[in-house]
């Protein structure tokens, strides 16, 4: 059984441990309301790219583009690319296992595929379990930015137009609400025409005839990238909140179990204190009893 010195070290320990979690819970509710703000405020430009893209798509008829699969004759891809957006840390519960579980199922699933990855702990993953990367990018997942998702985007969309990559793959998590994230595995290219005629099933609203210079495929090809850049800036942002909450999750978890053992430890303290109290009372009265006794001895023997 541990002395009371003992449980209380280990009650300094665990407010210490609290002090680290509850700190780290306010840094990724802050992380977590800039994320989403920054997203709110880009989102606008982004919703304008694919506004156009519909109104290019309902204004002609047989748009060729390679960013677009063809209206017959679509065929399956033999060479894939994966995006794998993780985080640069645990402490985050679930979040990291949830997006490398799917990933390695995905994976499993192709013969050729390049993987990409984004967070540092993705990359100490597929490296300890020997599976090649083609190329990580150093960015850190703490710092979505425009920039880097446009330098992402510009280099699978260099390996998407070399013809050595067919489709393009990302998976990352998102938030559905503010209690619960899921992971995503998205189509980033070629795109599905469908999904700009018609939008939740309806056909959008459409649009007066335009003109094109110099000519419709040029037009759609030049809006593309920028679109790509937005999508996957999106994922990175919607996986930097997804890990922010998950964190606050697994944060707000360990504030409560240590609540849970510091009663506990207070419990197990007070008794242990006093049963020392009890033990120091005994000894004193039982010392106090035998000099009674000698004593009273001693007096009879005088007389």
């Amino acid at each position: 059984m541990a002395n009371a010195r003992d449980i209380k070290n280990r009650i300094n320990s665990v407010r210490n441990t609290q002090k680290i979690t509850n700190a780290m819970y306010l840094i990724s509710s802050t992380k977590l309301r800039k994320a989403k703000a920054e997203l709110e405020n880009t989102r606008p430009y982004f919703n304008m790219i694919e506004t156009e893209i519909r109104r290019i798509f309902q204004s002609k008829k047989n748009v060729k583009s390679k960013y677009f699969y063809p209206e017959e004759g679509r065929h399956a891809a033999e060479n894939y690319a994966y995006l794998v957006v993780t985080a640069d840390k645990g402490l985050a519960g679930a979040y990291n296992h949830n997006v490398l579980k799917m990933a390695e199922e995905a994976l499993a699933k192709h013969k050729k595929v390049d993987l990409y990855v984004v967070g540092e702990y993705g990359r100490h993953y597929f490296t300890k379990h020997k599976i090649p990367i083609k190329q990580s990018f150093l960015y850190t997942a703490q710092n979505p930015t425009f920039e880097r998702a446009r330098k992402i985007a510009y280099q699978l969309l260099e390996e998407y137009d070399s013809g050595r990559v067919d489709e393009i793959r990302i998976i990352y998590s998102d938030m559905e609400n503010e209690l619960q994230s899921v992971v995503k595995m998205d189509r980033v290219l070629p795109f599905d025409r469908g999904n700009f005629i018609e939008k939740d099933g309806q056909k959008v609203e459409q649009y007066v005839n335009m003109h094109f210079y110099p000519s419709v495929d040029a037009v759609i090809n030049h809006v593309i990238p920028g679109y790509v850049a937005g999508y996957i800036y999106g994922a990175l942002v919607d996986s930097f909140s997804a890990e922010q909450n998950a964190r606050m999750t697994a944060m707000d978890s360990a504030n409560k179990n240590a609540e849970e053992l510091l009663a506990a430890l207070g419990m197990e303290y007070n008794r242990v204190r006093q049963a020392a109290i009890t033990q120091e009372i005994t000894e004193v009265a039982a010392g106090a009893k035998a000099q009674m006794k000698k004593r009273l001895k001693e007096g009879n023997n005088l007389e």
